[in-house]
């Protein structure tokens, strides 16, 4: 894991602010959503990449019904009609 230096503070509210240099390199934006994981005792901050709730690829992807779903698991769900 490569460490950057850069600390800052939690405030009262238990926020942190990630370092504009890091947002940027993450292309991570205002409004945009991270995931939150816990590692041993690492707290983990991911940006969330749509895959198909199925397969997991996250080539041509769909939503149906509010789901993300690939175009082949789509025409195997079509099929079972």
């Amino acid at each position: 894991m490569k460490t950057t230096g850069i600390t800052r503070p939690v405030d009262a509210l238990g926020r942190i602010v990630i370092p504009m240099e890091i947002r940027d390199s993450f292309g991570i934006k205002t409004k945009d959503t991270l995931e939150i994981f816990v590692h041993g005792d690492q707290i983990i901050l991911k940006k969330p990449v749509d895959s198909c709730v199925f397969c997991d690829t996250d080539e041509e992807l769909v939503d149906f019904q509010d789901k993300k779903v690939c175009k082949t698991c789509l025409l195997g769900l079509q099929k079972l009609q």
